[in-house]
């Protein structure tokens, strides 16, 4: 019985949030303290809740501060010149840009919020797509790829909910997951780099020095390559060439303003050595990392922001990504508090592992590899970590296959995840950069699931899964 209510709660939970008729937050609460009453159990709720939060607190304080702290570096302009050398690179060459679309990407995704990585990435990246006639489906599809690896971050998401869900530290997830992810970033710089040599072959190579000339046509310009007497065609309209400014990014610079009120170029180096040893001490473990979020925020604030309105003001910018991700991490509480304090993750991992034929049950590790990539597009990383993730992790345990192999390989589906149907950040993605949302998914989901499958292979290799 408890394997069929453990089942069916967690058929619930997936159903009403992918149809979209309850928020995550509500569901993770709602849906398993109704499922604590039918259990019978329902006078142990409060001390399933406790229970959760309290070994749920370092996770979300990570999550809240981490998400300050680098909310905090953009406003500040810490990757301003990132942006604007990125834009300075790529010039007029298709393959550049497409390259430079993955590099920026990448750089963002570092404040953990795929919404603002694409609205910066898109913002930077679209007026020089549009002036070449470049395909925009391969700017959304390599930014979605790059912020999907990048995603695993601990502050990302993914490997926060797996942290809090099998009650593991995060550090102990990523930090020996780093190898492999870095191979799937390489992937994904190499996959941009294949696309951007074809879309070099398909519109040609410009220059700087080439000439501008203008057609009498209304606001559209030719733009004629030196010595060649080539124009550039392009993919729509009447094939006409195209313009670009000599500098790019006074154009394309729209994603961070750069005469906003929060830029402190003053203090440019500190905030740049303060980010670039906050992330050492994480990787080296110095300290927890809630801890060290916990710091680097405070410090970003007062030293940055040193007048109290102005720090209230940077904190209320930041309130609402801090509460939905915070609010997730707790809601959570509810669902694993009453999945394990009831006995249902463990009715349904026995009833799993009676499942599994004998030959794959150690290899528990690469199978929740393979069905990450499929169950993360499928369903939301709600859904996939707090409802499938526990059976997993003790259907492995049951033969010998420890809880971090299989939290580090639940990772792997991350680069396919974001761009789910399920996932908010991609409809700002594909709608800031006017694609069809159908193109976007034709065209990235066999290289995102090519991407997941490098850095699961890479993680049987190194060891890690």
């Amino acid at each position: 019985m408890l394997t069929i209510l453990g089942f069916t709660m967690i058929a619930t939970f997936l159903v009403l949030i992918m149809l979209k008729k309850m928020s995550p937050i509500a569901a993770l609460v709602l849906i398993p303290a109704l499922f604590c009453v039918f259990v019978g159990k329902g006078a142990k709720l409060g001390d399933y809740v406790i229970d959760g939060v309290t070994s749920l607190a370092p996770t979300a304080a990570m999550l809240m501060f981490a998400i300050v702290y680098f909310g905090v570096m953009i406003d500040v302009g810490l990757f301003d010149p990132i942006v604007r050398g990125i834009l300075k690179f790529c010039k007029a060459d298709p393959l550049r840009i497409v390259v430079g679309t993955a590099v920026l990407a990448a750089i963002v995704s570092l404040d953990g919020d795929g919404s603002t990585t694409f609205m910066i990435t898109v913002s930077a990246m679209y007026p020089l797509y549009k002036r070449l006639k470049m395909s925009l489906v391969v700017m959304t599809g390599v930014a979605a790829m790059a912020n999907g690896v990048m995603n695993t971050l601990p502050w990302g998401g993914p490997t926060a909910r797996a942290a809090t869900a099998l009650k593991l530290n995060a550090s102990d997830i990523f930090v020996p997951m780093i190898p492999a992810l870095a191979v799937g970033l390489l992937g994904v710089f190499f996959l941009a780099y294949v696309l951007g040599r074809r879309e070099r072959k398909r519109l040609g190579v410009l220059t700087l020095d080439e000439v501008l000339v203008e057609e009498p046509a209304e606001s559209e310009t030719v733009l004629v390559g030196a010595g060649t007497g080539k124009g550039v065609k392009g993919t729509g309209g009447s094939g006409s060439g195209v313009d670009l400014p000599e500098e790019p990014e006074d154009d394309g610079f729209r994603g961070l303003d750069p005469d906003r009120p929060t830029l402190r170029p003053k203090l440019y180096w500190f905030n740049a050595l303060l980010t670039v040893t906050l992330l050492t001490a994480m990787i080296m473990e110095w300290l927890p990392i809630p801890v060290l979020f916990l710091l680097g925020a405070a410090l970003a604030l007062t030293v940055n922001f040193p007048h109290m309105p102005d720090q209230k003001a940077r904190l209320g910018a930041h309130a609402e990504n801090v509460l939905n991700v915070s609010g997730m991490v707790f809601a959570a509480a509810v669902f694993t508090g009453v999945l394990q304090g009831t006995g249902m993750v463990d009715h349904m991992a026995t009833w799993l592992v009676d499942n599994i034929p004998d030959g794959m049950g150690p290899h528990m590790a690469f199978v929740t590899g393979v069905l990450s990539i499929p169950l993360t597009y499928f369903m939301s990383n709600d859904g996939f970590y707090f409802g499938i993730l526990p059976v997993l992790a003790e259907a492995g345990q049951a033969h010998g296959v420890s809880s971090l192999e299989i939290a580090r390989a639940s990772l792997v589906g991350q680069p396919l995840h974001m761009s789910s149907p399920l996932v908010p950040a991609v409809y700002v993605l594909v709608g800031m950069a006017k694609v069809e949302f159908g193109d976007h998914t034709r065209f990235v989901v066999k290289w995102a699931a090519l991407t997941s499958l490098v850095v699961l292979g890479a993680g049987i290799l190194f060891g890690i899964i």
